[in-house]
């Protein structure tokens, strides 16, 4: 689990970082953390025939933190699939899905991202909704619904996603002071599959006043592809430089700034550090869909440099994007199965700080949680207590679990009927 390195009455973790504890819990807090007894077969009792100690207690985290999501797209593939696995195809079909939204097919699948969501152990969720064009309005509405309706189980961020000019309108203006009186963020899209404009500084630097003077904050879809190598971080970081800001800018994506040799891209990266920019990296969604091309494996695996920016101090979180839409057609709101897919695809290591702190306390601090996920006398009795013993299991297939809060077990998670998944295929079955 995530525990305070500045108690010096805990014992220090082992080469996997991990430390057994007891945890003292009382209406739903956490009272004290003590160290656990030495196990029986520490001394050699306890052990099997063979001589083999069991397993020793299991692993805990606290529940983790999406820092990107879209739950108005979740669930829609089968209805508006791209076989193509292009960005250009997944913009399409998320446009057809977009113009025909009702608000009880929205809230449905929502309320379902939501419900896998908290019982796979999820806390907070920060989600970017299409809100440009006829049905933006309705999209917001239905999510900000969910938002007050999931609030004592789970935080719902709401993030404004348009193209970036669209806050220097009148209908971006008002959706901007809706947003900012929800505690929502204002959101936009520089590059990637919306293409690169002439204005997209103006724009950035125009919707950076906007929040600024709304108190809200700002999290950009950035540089999401395999050209323009940095360019629509370099815009944010000149706006930056040319009005500071009191309020927080996280950049999402960043993708093609990877591409760049490696001492310009340490610049940039270094230049965000001094700017205390955030960043969300999304490896799942961007390993499929970036630099596809007919009959080639890709060569160009585009993500945001996770390791170099955190090295230079920028606080990196990492999520799971799109879940079963057309930008990507698997993902299921659990959030150790993208820690699981981090590990091969970002090379992030659990058992190192910088490894896990994407998932939860660095995915805290970009959301400004009230809780950085770290469990101290005072804190919430939040768990998730994992059928495995090391990372080793964790990492070898994706475990079971039990989620806690306020020191009371979740409902297991339900599991549809094989009888409800089989029906209609009866003749089929001998």
């Amino acid at each position: 689990m995530l525990l305070d390195p500045r108690d010096g009455r805990l014992p220090q973790g082992d080469q996997d970082g991990l430390v057994s504890v007891v945890l003292e819990i009382e209406a739903g807090r956490i009272q004290a953390l003590h160290p656990a007894p030495e196990p029986p077969y520490a001394s050699g009792s306890g052990r099997d025939a063979q001589g083999a100690a069991p397993p020793g207690p299991p692993l805990a985290l606290t529940p983790l933190v999406e820092p990107h999501a879209h739950l108005d797209k979740a669930f829609s593939a089968a209805r508006f699939p791209n076989r193509a696995g292009t960005i250009a195809a997944a913009l399409a079909a998320n446009q057809a899905e977009t113009s025909c939204r009702t608000a009880e097919d929205l809230e449905q699948r929502a309320e379902r991202a939501l419900l896998r969501a908290w019982r796979q152990g999820l806390r907070a969720i920060r989600s970017h909704v299409d809100c440009g064009g006829e049905r933006g309005d309705l999209s917001l509405e239905v999510l900000d619904g969910l938002r007050r309706r999931w609030a004592d189980r789970l935080e719902l961020q709401l993030v404004g996603l348009v193209p970036i000019n669209h806050w220097g309108t009148q209908q971006g203006r008002l959706q901007a002071r809706w947003l900012a009186q929800r505690g929502g963020r204002l959101g936009g899209v520089i590059g990637g599959p919306l293409g690169n404009g002439s204005g997209d500084g103006d724009a950035v630097l125009e919707t950076l006043r906007l929040a600024d003077q709304l108190g809200c904050g700002v999290d950009l879809h950035l540089d999401e592809g395999v050209s323009h190598r940095g360019r629509g971080v370099r815009l944010v970081c000149e706006a930056l430089e040319r009005q500071r800001l009191q309020v927080p800018v996280v950049c999402s994506h960043a993708c093609s700034m990877a591409l760049l040799p490696p001492r310009a891209c340490q610049r940039l990266v270094d230049r965000m550090a001094r700017l205390a920019l955030g960043v969300v990296a999304l490896p799942s969604t961007n390993l499929w869909l970036l630099d596809r091309r007919a009959e080639a494996t890709p060569t160009r695996r585009a993500q945001a440099p996770i390791r170099q920016l955190q090295n230079s101090g920028v606080v990196v979180a990492v999520g799971g994007d799109n879940v079963q839409d057309a930008w990507f057609p698997g993902g299921d709101f659990d959030p150790l199965e993208v820690l699981r897919f981090a590990v091969v695809a970002s090379h992030l290591h659990p058992w190192s700080r910088q490894g896990l702190s994407p998932f939860s306390t660095a995915a805290a601090q970009l959301l400004q949680l009230e809780w950085d996920g770290i469990l101290r006398p005072g804190s919430p009795a939040d768990l998730v207590v994992l059928d495995a013993h090391n990372w080793s299991d964790l990492l070898a297939r994706s475990p079971q679990r039990r989620v806690m809060r306020g020191g009371v077990w979740l409902p297991k998670p339900e599991r549809e009927e094989p009888a409800a998944l089989l029906r209609g295929w009866g003749d089929w079955i001998a």
